[in-house]
């Protein structure tokens, strides 16, 4: 027996009236729909359907009945009217010698080979596929050596924190005791003695006093 043709890659759209079939390519998956081949049986029971709605009794027992001859009849009825339809179908379809399978002629198939692309790609399409591939790459390690910010002001889409304002430096002393210029805090780190900062008006008179004066220069008190 010879073996059939399409096991591996079809759809059956039968229904209760008759029988058809969807062939595909078995490697893009294009697809050959087969002619409908009506169901004797099954036109003869939609026909005892639609009497016995309309009269019923007998009619309806006779669609029954004939529901279960289709039923009995469904396994030889679909394998021969598959057998019919990949017949059909064979003629829309190239099958490979080498691995079996069957495709396209439009796009899957190297006619000059006698095999599919799979097993014989076609060498201008896969140089051009390559050159184009090839091509891609170019263009974006192009884009990626060049420099494709420059002329942009990224200062109007980034806002940049102000720096945040420096500490004070701390206001240096020069001890009383030992006369250590440079002091703070408020302790001599020379001496130990108290720090005291030097007063810059007269407690007396509040005239401004001259750097390092003991007594002030216009009313002659003590600082």
């Amino acid at each position: 027996m010879a073996m059939i043709a399409f096991t591996r890659n079809y759809h059956d759209h039968s229904n209760n009236t008759g029988y058809q079939f969807e062939f595909f390519c078995d490697k893009c998956g294009n697809g050959h729909r087969s002619h409908f081949k009506a169901s004797k049986l099954g036109m003869a029971g939609e026909f005892m359907r639609a009497a016995g709605s309309l009269f019923g009794g007998a009619f309806g027992s006779a669609a029954s009945a004939s529901d279960h001859i289709k039923d009995a009849l469904r396994g030889p009825a679909w394998d021969d009217a598959y057998n019919q339809c990949v017949e059909e179908a064979k003629s829309h379809f190239k099958q490979c010698t080498h691995c079996g399978k069957w495709v396209c002629p439009e796009v899957c198939w190297n006619a000059d080979r006698g095999q599919c692309k799979d097993c014989s790609p076609d060498l201008i399409e896969e140089a051009t596929s390559a050159q184009a591939h090839a091509a891609k790459e170019q263009v974006q390690e192009k884009a990626r050596a060049s420099d494709q910010t420059d002329g942009l002001d990224l200062t109007k889409h980034i806002s940049v924190p102000a720096p945040a304002p420096a500490a004070p430096a701390p206001h240096l002393l020069t001890c009383p005791s030992c006369h250590a210029a440079g002091q703070s805090g408020k302790f001599c780190a020379e001496c130990g003695k108290p720090l005291v900062p030097p007063k810059t008006e007269c407690g007396t008179c509040h005239a401004k006093l001259e750097a390092n004066a003991k007594f002030c220069g216009e009313c002659g008190a003590k600082v």
